[in-house]
């Protein structure tokens, strides 16, 4: 639920199942692909498009950050890549909140790293 989230505090989620693991960023002021009353809140992938490596939350610059070869993806530009030899943006997921502020991922915008689909 989206009064569950603290600015800069990524909640770890999955989607589009338990393989493919995620997060939920509120960052405070509306952005790109953002959902919720305020377009705050958005979703990526954790798994970095290049070589799959697990991605890190920077609340400090607003980056998610590669360890493997040190690519770098915009939270407030919808995933757009700053930095790194990663090929393509880091995925989005489409988000939905519903009246009760409820948070529901309804598609991804980009191809997750490993997968010929993101349809299960």
């Amino acid at each position: 639920n989206i009064a569950e989230l603290e600015i800069d505090q990524p909640l770890d989620i999955a989607y589009p199942d338990d393989d493919s693991p995620g997060v939920l960023l509120k960052l405070g002021t509306a952005v790109e692909g953002g959902a919720g009353p305020d377009g705050d809140v958005v979703g990526f992938s954790t798994l970095c498009p290049h070589k799959g490596f697990p991605l890190s939350y920077d609340p400090s610059d607003r980056v998610l950050n590669c360890p493997g070869h040190y690519s770098r993806f915009d939270a407030e530009k919808g995933g757009l890549q700053i930095w790194g030899q990663a090929t393509q943006n880091l995925p989005q997921f489409i988000l939905r909140v519903d009246d009760q502020g409820d948070i529901y991922a309804e598609g991804v915008d980009e191809l997750i790293y490993g997968r010929l689909s993101n349809v299960l």
